[in-house]
């Protein structure tokens, strides 16, 4: 198709060989001429069974998109542009776009600081003398 291979991270791309396509007719934009050809585009990859990505990630991928499976098949549709070839590129990106963030390894846990006791008393005037501005406006002697 493309010529160069999808990369999803790093030296990790997706096998042209294990990418399963089906076409159909698309809804949307064309005219007459969407009637009779086959522009939308379903691109599906068996990510149970593929040896391309690193056990580690498959397993991450696998626990991730639990819900968009079926059978470890995730399926990716495209129907947006007229032309059928332009789909298979948006389908592509996509798929390889979903399993780079499925990839992803999990963020670095957030690690707590301490608030210097400085800022935090600055932070304690500022309130009280907030507090003493308000009640200030209580309007009580005001007759």
């Amino acid at each position: 198709m493309s010529g160069t291979p999808h990369v999803i991270r790093g030296s990790v791309s997706l096998p042209e060989a294990e990418l399963m396509w089906r076409f159909s007719r698309s809804s949307g934009p064309g005219g007459q001429h969407v009637n009779t050809s086959d522009s939308q585009v379903e691109l599906r990859f068996d990510l149970a069974k593929t040896q391309a990505l690193p056990e580690v990630w498959k397993e991450r991928a696998l626990e991730r998109l639990a819900g968009r499976l079926v059978g470890g098949v995730v399926t990716v549709r495209s129907s947006e542009h007229r032309s059928q070839w332009r789909n298979r590129e948006t389908a592509l990106v996509r798929m390889a776009s979903l399993l780079a963030e499925a990839t992803a390894p999990p963020p670095r846990p957030r690690r707590a600081t301490k608030i210097p006791r400085g800022i935090n008393e600055r932070r304690l005037r500022q309130k009280k003398q907030r507090a003493q501005t308000k009640r200030g406006r209580d309007g009580r002697d005001w007759s």
